[in-house]
C-alpha cells in the first residue's frame, strides 16, 4: 500500500528536523570548543605546569581540578592521600605529594627526630607509588644552633635510612628551599650550595631538591645562573612573585618568561608548580594569567 502524502511529508519533515538539530548540536560545540581555545589556548608544551592547592583556600578542591584542567595544568601540589581520589577524577596528577614528615620546622637535621620521621616516610612511600605518584616532600628542619656542617651530616644519616625504600618504590624525596630571612626564620635547608651538598652526601638519585624561585631569590638571587649550574639536583620548582609572593606578573622584580626559558634549556621534564597568593577578586584569573607568563 502506498505511504499517503500526508504521513511522506510528516517523515520528510521529520528527517528535517532531526538533521537540522544535529546540524545546530554540532554547530553549538564546535562554537563552544572554539570559545574555550581561544580563552584558554594550547600551551606550547615545554613546560609541565602545576600549581600549589594551598594558595586557593577558598576554592573547593574540585573546583580548583576542573578549573586547572580547563586551563591546560596537569598538576596539583601539596595535596595528601585523602585528596588524591579527587585529582583522579580530573584526570591530574599529584606533582608534588605531602603526608609524611613533621612539617617544615621539624626535619632530618634533628637526629632525635629520624625514627619517627623514617616511620612515617616507610609508611607514606608505598601509597605514593601505589597511588601512581613518584614524588614525596620532605624538609630540613629549623637549625637550632647547629652549624652547616651537622645540618648536612645530621639530614644525611636520617634520609640514607630511607633510600632503600624510596628506590625500591620509585619515589623520590625532595626537600624544599625555603627562605629563612622572611618567611621560614632559622630554616636550614636555604641556600641551592647547601641542598645540593646534601644531595651528594645521601648518594642516591631518589633524593633532590624542590627548587622555590621565589625563595632563592630573596636568599641568593642569581636565579638563572644557579638554575644552570645547580639543575641536575633540582626535582621541581616553585614560582612566586618578589616581593610579596603575589602574581608574578610585571608589579614585581623576576622575569618569569626568561626563568622559563633557562628551565626548559636544561632539558627539566619535571613540573613547575605556581605558588604564589592571588590579590585579584577572582583569583583563577591570576592563575591563568600565570600559566600563560611561563609558557615559554
Amino acid at each position: 500500500m502506498k505511504p499517503s502524502p500526508q504521513l511522506f511529508s510528516r517523515r520528510s519533515a521529520l528527517k528535517a528536523m532531526a538533521a537540522t538539530t544535529t546540524a545546530v548540536i554540532a554547530t553549538d560545540l564546535f562554537q563552544r570548543a572554539a570559545a574555550a581555545e581561544k580563552k584558554f589556548p594550547q600551551l606550547k608544551g615545554r613546560i609541565n605546569h602545576s600549581v600549589c592547592r594551598w594558595c586557593y583556600p577558598g576554592i573547593p578542591l574540585a573546583e580548583l581540578c576542573a578549573a586547572a584542567k580547563e586551563i591546560g595544568i596537569t598538576g596539583i601540589d601539596l595535596v595528601g592521600p585523602k585528596e588524591w581520589p579527587i585529582l583522579k577524577q580530573y584526570g591530574l596528577h599529584a606533582a608534588m605529594p605531602h603526608g609524611a614528615g613533621k612539617g617544615i620546622e621539624e626535619g632530618f637535621n634533628d637526629p632525635a627526630l629520624h625514627d619517627e620521621l623514617v616511620a612515617s616516610y616507610e609508611t607514606v612511600i608505598p601509597q605514593v607509588a601505589e597511588a601512581g605518584y613518584d614524588q614525596l616532600i620532605c624538609f630540613s628542619g629549623n637549625r637550632r644552633g647547629l652549624d652547616d656542617e651537622q645540618g648536612i651530616r645530621h639530614c644525611a644519616d636520617g634520609l640514607k635510612r630511607l633510600m632503600g625504600t624510596a628506590e625500591k618504590y620509585g619515589v623520590t624525596l625532595v626537600m624544599e628551599l625555603l627562605n629563612s630571612k622572611v618567611d621560614h626564620p632559622d630554616y636550614q635547608c636555604d641556600h641551592t650550595e647547601w641542598g645540593a651538598a646534601l644531595c651528594d652526601a645521601v648518594g642516591s638519585n631518589r633524593f633532590k631538591l624542590l627548587y622555590d624561585i621565589y625563595h632563592m631569590q630573596i636568599m641568593e638571587g642569581d636565579v638563572i645562573a644557579t638554575i644552570r649550574k645547580y639543575h641536575p639536583y633540582i626535582a621541581h620548582y616553585h614560582t612566586g612573585g618578589v616581593p610579596g609572593r603575589n602574581e608574578i606578573d610585571e608589579t614585581q622584580e623576576l622575569h618569569y618568561p626568561a626563568i622559563m626559558r633557562a628551565i626548559a634549556e636544561t632539558g627539566f621534564k619535571g613540573y613547575v608548580a605556581q605558588e604564589f597568593i592571588p590579590k585579584r577578586s577572582e583569583p583563577l584569573e591570576s592563575l591563568e594569567q600565570a600559566i600563560r607568563i611561563c609558557d615559554v
